[in-house]
């Protein structure tokens, strides 16, 4: 009877015994250690990496191990929870034990779209900054934004340090503080240049958070985007009746 088992589900048995002990050894390693390339783990257990890759995927969508495109697969941290408190990126990593870095990818001033100028508030084509940047932590991506400030209230903003916090910046330099963000979170599939900045694979699920920033005079001083891997994040939302 067992050489008529259906080969399809051979290969799902394969799949789970592999997940089950890749399940065992990353209980013995810490996090952002790396697991064996597909090629070792298939000739280790004797499959196809077909089946290797199904066991990774696997472990990914749990939450447990993360890919990075180029370089491999690596044991997660914890999940990262994200609250209703007002936090910048660089706190949160920070209070994680994580040390954050930016990748400045364009920094540039332009007239406003009229999406940007609606969510702003101002005149479409009013001249307006655009940032985009990769947000890491212990040099990993976690993170790509998308923001565009008015000009007005801050100005030679670009002749700032923008690989740092861009609150402390606005802080510090503008004595410009947000303390309320209008925001809405939607999910996604990533498309190509997204996935590679963030080092997974294209189509691969992530978080969408569209963000108004307001300040302590009640102007609105940011509108952003920004794509959170859904591997490494998600966010706690307390609820009352």
């Amino acid at each position: 009877m067992g050489a008529d088992r259906p080969e399809g589900l051979s290969n799902v048995v394969k799949h789970l015994r592999i997940r089950e002990e890749l399940l065992a050894r990353i209980k013995t390693m810490r996090p952002n250690d790396q697991l064996p390339q597909e090629r070792e783990l298939a000739e280790s257990f004797q499959v196809s990496r077909a089946t290797v890759r199904q066991a990774l995927q696997s472990l990914i969508e749990d939450g447990l191990i993360y890919s990075v495109r180029g370089q491999g697969t690596f044991v997660s941290q914890s999940r990262i929870s994200k609250g209703l408190t007002l936090t910048s990126f660089s706190e949160d990593m920070r209070a994680r034990d994580f040390e954050p870095a930016t990748r400045l990818l364009a920094a540039t001033e332009c007239p406003a779209p009229e999406d940007v100028a609606r969510m702003l508030e101002v005149r479409p084509g009013s001249s307006v900054y655009y940032l985009e940047r990769l947000r890491l932590a212990d040099g990993f991506p976690m993170c790509l934004e998308r923001i565009h400030l008015p000009t007005q209230p801050f100005p030679r903003l670009l002749h700032q340090d923008l690989d740092a916090s861009l609150y402390q910046v606005l802080s510090t330099r503008y004595r410009t503080v947000v303390t309320t963000a209008e925001q809405h979170i939607s999910a996604i599939a990533l498309q190509r240049r997204q996935a590679d900045l963030l080092g997974v694979s294209v189509r691969s699920p992530a978080l969408r958070v569209s963000r108004r920033g307001i300040d302590t005079r009640g102007r609105i001083i940011e509108y952003g985007e920004s794509l959170y891997r859904a591997d490494r994040y998600d966010f706690e939302l307390t609820i009352h009746r």
